[in-house]
């Protein structure tokens, strides 16, 4: 499962945030997200949370979210997993 959620939260970022799939293949655990890439602004991040749970079955209550969960690949990565493995 660990697998399959780190290649659909690359794809989920790559088609949200319209990225090309081989810069987000590129990603690895330190790689900075919000206030790195321009693509993933305020208003993006409601989409890639929403396109998260619709395509990784679980659902992001409103006191998960904070500046740490959107930090780097990493930890938006291990929110993922974890999410699913409770889901």
């Amino acid at each position: 499962m660990t697998n399959h959620t780190d290649r659909e939260l690359r794809r989920i970022l790559a088609d949200v945030l319209g990225l090309k799939p081989a810069q987000v293949a590129e990603f690895d655990a330190d790689t900075g997200l919000f206030g790195h890439l321009p693509e993933l602004d305020s208003m993006s991040v409601a989409g890639l949370l929403t396109e998260m749970e619709d395509r990784l079955g679980f659902i992001i209550d409103d006191d998960e979210i904070d500046g740490e969960l959107l930090e780097t690949y990493g930890s938006l990565l291990a929110f993922a997993q974890a999410k699913r493995a409770a889901a």
